[in-house]
């Protein structure tokens, strides 16, 4: 049965646009991307089985264009679409992490490094640069690979907090693995990152570190 034969309270975009995208399952929301199904599948049913080949929402989402691609009903068009739509939401959680003060809106600034850093295969450093206001003015990923005391240079911080004439700054990375606890490795390389910032008299706010869930910030913990 085509979902247009549904009864309307059970289609997906009718119940979206009724009671709002956080009602809807991860099958029900992407039916609604893939826009339609496959002979003899509607497009829930193509999308239940899609989740159960790559086993999450997240990991369908993470795919590259050539796992992405072999899946039945996507292609090269589907996931340029899906590329789109994500950099379109990192986008809008970069605007609002720019709208106000780092310091008056945290959970702003929380969501934007996740988005950044979260999907990410392999561990990855940046930067959130802020000026003597401490709004955000960019960021900028800085190392990528293993990221401890050793791999992060401070020299190549200090050089891109000068060219960016940032007052302040927020360092982040992330755990792949999603456990956010903080490494005895991750509180030395924030201490050795705070001392070549204080010569340039560059402000350390806080280190996110972004696993499963909000990102941990050390600054909250103490450990900063």
């Amino acid at each position: 049965m085509s979902i247009r034969d549904w009864p309307a309270a059970e289609r997906p975009r009718e119940r979206l646009l009724e009671l709002g995208s956080a009602s809807l399952s991860d099958a029900e929301l992407l039916a609604i991307f893939l826009r339609t199904g496959v002979s003899g599948k509607s497009a829930v049913d193509l999308a239940r089985h899609l989740l159960s080949q790559f086993g999450s929402l997240r990991s369908l989402l993470e795919a590259d264009q050539a796992a992405f691609s072999r899946q039945l009903g996507l292609g090269p068009a589907k996931f340029a679409q899906l590329q789109a739509a994500q950099e379109m939401g990192r986008r809008h959680l970069a605007e609002r992490a720019r709208q106000k003060s780092a310091l008056e809106n945290p959970q702003a600034v929380r969501d934007y490094l996740k988005s950044m850093l979260r999907h990410e295969p392999h561990e990855v450093f940046g930067c959130l640069f802020l000026d003597s206001k401490h709004q955000v003015l960019t960021f900028e990923v800085l190392f990528r690979g293993s990221i401890d005391s050793t791999s992060v240079y401070p020299r190549q911080v200090v050089k891109r907090a000068l060219a960016h004439n940032a007052a302040a700054l927020i360092l982040c990375h992330n755990h792949p693995s999603g456990n956010s606890n903080p490494s005895q490795a991750d509180r030395m390389l924030t201490k050795r990152l705070q001392e070549a910032l204080d010569l340039i008299d560059v402000r350390v706010l806080d280190h996110f570190i972004v696993g499963d869930g909000d990102p941990l910030s050390m600054a909250e913990y103490g450990w900063m």
